[in-house]
């Protein structure tokens, strides 16, 4: 009898790197892959970026190609969703009818963009970015609209920003918050943000919160809570995003806007999830995170694939994240929530400074503005090992 497989569902950033693992790891296992796109593993980031403003093609955002694949003996399912799992079975059902049985199981899954639920959301000329189909209907979507409207002062609503002014689009941000990235970044950094996008030609609107989508069949405009509106040839949603995790909870495991798993990245016996879709304990931080980041997903897929193959692991990163706009790049290391005084080194007109988060004496966080020095410091001082206590499974970030 053949042993049964490793099962993977989900495609991307985590599902990659833990398949580069398990095949480092000799495993010893025929892995299944099961991806709801036609694409092989590739990286989002530069989707916001070079791959909307055509500077990359979609061969260059691959993870790994097909013989890759073919070496580490992966099955790949593509085109196909896992609809169901039954953890006490072993198995996952997929889209196609087929039922495998698994020898241990990565959920992989990711995130999805967040629906807000207004009137006219379904209009044509509406328009969320997670994929490599959606950057395509948002590039067919540009080639006859001008006015341009993002819903989100969010990371990815002011990447698309920067990249829709280089294609000479004109471009408004909404903001339902008096500044931008109010929930991750000081008043320095919003400050520092709302002058490079506003200096490139970006409206901002803060304190504007989207009521409904106007338009008959086509978007024509975003009307606010005060009754004005923003006349748009297309519309961008770009409102964040939630954990991909309802075969888990349909299972009956344990989430709340992720899976939440142990340290070692399991959620049950036999399962395992890594990436936006799980939510793990953080003795550094003293509660559970749910991290959309490319670091995590690398990270957290190897502890898992690591652990999939019977070694110890404990797995608690300091975070990191970073994003491009324009000539700008901001790199994050830690968390900044819970501080209580912000320090500034260098010249925020000078596009070169570094804004440090603390807690008392204690350094929690670091935003670097195109000072890469003081990131990679700023992540070896973090590194430090946490001395907070693992918090219950209850606990929620």
């Amino acid at each position: 009898m053949m042993s049964l497989p490793i099962v993977i569902v989900g495609a991307g950033q985590a599902a990659a790197r833990a398949i580069e693992t398990l095949h480092g790891l000799s495993c010893g296992r025929r892995i299944v892959l099961v991806g709801s796109e036609p694409h092989l593993p590739y990286q989002r980031p530069p989707l916001s970026k070079k791959f909307l403003t055509g500077d990359a093609t979609e061969e260059q955002l691959w993870l790994q190609g097909e013989a890759f694949l073919e070496k580490a003996d992966v099955d790949f399912r593509r085109g196909e969703t896992a609809l169901e799992l039954d953890v006490t079975a072993r198995n996952v059902t997929l889209s196609g009818g087929e039922t495998l049985a698994y020898h241990q199981l990565l959920i992989a899954t990711g995130s999805q963009p967040r629906r807000l639920n207004l009137a006219g959301e379904e209009l044509a000329g509406v328009h969320t970015l997670y994929s490599i189909a959606d950057v395509q209907r948002l590039g067919a979507g540009l080639e006859d609209a001008q006015r341009v409207v993002i819903i989100g002062g969010g990371y990815i609503g002011l990447e698309v920003a920067a990249s829709l002014i280089k294609l000479g689009k004109d471009v408004t941000v909404l903001e339902q918050q008096d500044r931008l990235l109010s929930r991750v970044v000081s008043p320095v950094l919003s400050d520092f943000f709302k002058q490079l996008h506003e200096g490139h030609g970006v409206t901002l609107r803060f304190n504007a919160r989207a009521q409904r989508i106007e338009g008959d069949t086509d978007a024509t405009g975003v009307m606010l809570d005060d009754g004005s509106v923003i006349s748009a040839d297309l519309v961008l949603v770009a409102a964040g995003a939630v954990a991909n995790d309802q075969i888990a909870r349909e299972a009956g495991l344990a989430c709340d806007n992720g899976i939440f798993v142990d340290e070692a990245c399991r959620v049950a016996p036999h399962v395992f999830a890594a990436g936006d879709c799980a939510r793990f304990p953080s003795r550094r931080y003293g509660r559970h995170l749910r991290l959309e980041s490319v670091q995590n997903a690398n990270d957290q897929a190897r502890a898992a694939a690591t652990a999939m193959c019977g070694d110890e692991v404990r797995y608690d990163p300091v975070p990191w994240f970073w994003s491009d706009q324009y000539d700008v790049k901001l790199q994050i290391a830690g968390l900044s929530d819970g501080h209580d005084r912000v320090s500034v080194e260098g010249d925020p007109k000078a596009n070169s400074f570094a804004v440090s988060y603390w807690r008392g004496p204690q350094l929690l966080a670091v935003d670097a503005i195109n000072t890469p020095r003081a990131f990679m410091q700023a992540r070896r001082t973090l590194q430090q090992p946490p001395s907070q206590s693992t918090p219950s499974m209850a606990a929620s970030g």
